[in-house]
């Protein structure tokens, strides 16, 4: 007896059987690299490059307060502080607002340092003109952080070189020191301030010398290491 055509031939194969379908390949959506989000372009205008450029703007407003009136003018060393200390502030909110909304853009690591150093290097010089700090004081801090820089840029193509525990003190230290040496303090607060400006000085020696031993090694090995900024 013969089988009806549609019996004949195997299930697998008929027309209306889901293996005779034609197979269309389906986009799964793949999961997000994270290392790729890091490297998407981010427009540089945003906030956190918006407060970096302010402390830029605030360092030739806080030199013009501390020299005002001859530098030595009390209500104006009160304001070149209140200046100084808004730069500080800025410096650290605007690395958490970058890292917390993932807006870090080229622009902005190399101002936000540039920015530092800038407002660090030009309360220094100025407290020294003006006879308030001795300038072995700056000469050291000044060193130590162009050495730093340069060898940021030494072993930039063997790894990061992010900041320590060690460095972030050294940070803390000299902006508090610099802060009561801007204020015109006198007696036993101005004592405080010199005994915080070295310890500011002894942090920034010992992490330096860290730096330094770390980044060779780091150089020598090619991997990525966190040693003391």
């Amino acid at each position: 007896m013969v089988k009806p055509a549609d019996e004949a031939v195997p299930p697998a194969v008929r027309a209306g059987s889901a293996a005779s379908r034609p197979v269309v390949a389906r986009a799964v959506p793949l999961r997000a690299d994270p290392i790729g989000d890091l490297a998407k372009s981010v427009s540089a205008w945003n906030l956190a490059n918006a407060l970096t450029v302010m402390r830029l703007v605030l360092v030739p407003v806080f030199v013009v307060a501390l020299f005002a009136r001859g530098g030595h003018d009390g209500a104006w060393r009160v304001v070149a502080w209140a200046v100084f200390a808004v730069a500080c502030v800025t410096d650290r909110v605007d690395g958490q607002i970058a890292r917390r909304r993932e807006i870090v853009t080229e622009f902005g690591k190399l101002a936000d340092p540039i920015a530092d150093k800038a407002l660090i290097g030009a309360a220094l010089i100025g407290l020294s003109v003006l006879d308030d700090l001795v300038w072995w004081v700056t000469a050291i801090v000044l060193a130590r952080e162009v050495g730093v820089t340069v060898l940021r840029f030494w072993v930039i193509r063997h790894g990061v070189i992010p900041a320590s525990r060690g460095g972030k003190l050294k940070t803390l230290l000299q902006a508090v020191a610099i802060g009561l040496y801007v204020l015109p303090l006198t007696g036993w607060l101005h004592v405080v301030a010199q005994v915080i400006m070295v310890a500011a000085v002894v942090v920034a020696l010992v992490t330096g010398v860290d730096y330094v031993a770390r980044a060779v090694r780091l150089r020598r090995a090619g991997r990525v290491v966190a040693v003391a900024a």
